[in-house]
């Protein structure tokens, strides 16, 4: 099974790319990639999935 499972779906079901992920995040999308590899922290995954709802939020804004 993949690491960090929960956010990868998360990300993909809102149609949110790691790269968008990693600009948020001040981060190189290689290295997202690279922290994915591996199960992150409850407080890293909560940090992401907020991330994801702010950019879902936003795309829904632009496409309304």
């Amino acid at each position: 099974m993949l690491s960090n499972a929960d956010l990868r779906k998360s990300a993909k079901d809102n149609g949110i790319a790691f790269w968008q992920i990693a600009d948020k995040l001040n981060i190189s999308e290689p290295t997202m990639t690279r922290k994915l590899r591996r199960e992150l922290s409850a407080a890293e995954k909560a940090k992401i999935l907020a991330i994801i709802d702010e950019l879902s939020a936003e795309k829904q804004k632009e496409t309304a």
